[in-house]
């Protein structure tokens, strides 16, 4: 795996560090292990990133560990930055609406931000 950084995984205020705090230590080493691949792979696989159909712009990093599943919104600003917003652990077969809404929200809260 190169270790050449492509992009910046940033985050956003404290939504994703208040999602990442409450994980057992397995969790997040999978989840830094994820970011890093985010980071550093020119194609990014399916596996760990994909477009939330139907929206302007929203991903979701795709974090496995063991059983569990879980879902953390981002999106990209100029092509290079990840910003993170919202994570959970996944139960159902769909990303529920809820959590892909409160992504938005956060979404557009940046935006208006870095317009000033």
């Amino acid at each position: 795996m190169s270790e050449i950084k492509l992009r910046t995984v940033t985050l956003y205020k404290d939504y994703f560090a208040n999602f990442f705090k409450k994980q057992r230590q397995k969790v997040k080493d999978k989840i830094i292990w994820t970011f890093r691949i985010i980071e550093t792979q020119k194609q990014i696989p399916t596996d760990y990133l994909k477009h939330i159909e139907g929206t302007d712009g929203l991903y979701e990093i795709r974090v496995q560990q063991a059983s569990n599943i879980f879902r953390i919104f981002c999106f990209f600003n100029e092509g290079k930055l990840i910003v993170l917003a919202n994570g959970f652990q996944k139960k159902t077969q769909k990303s529920p609406k809820s959590e892909i809404d409160k992504a938005l929200k956060i979404k557009k809260e940046y935006e208006t931000e870095e317009q000033h």
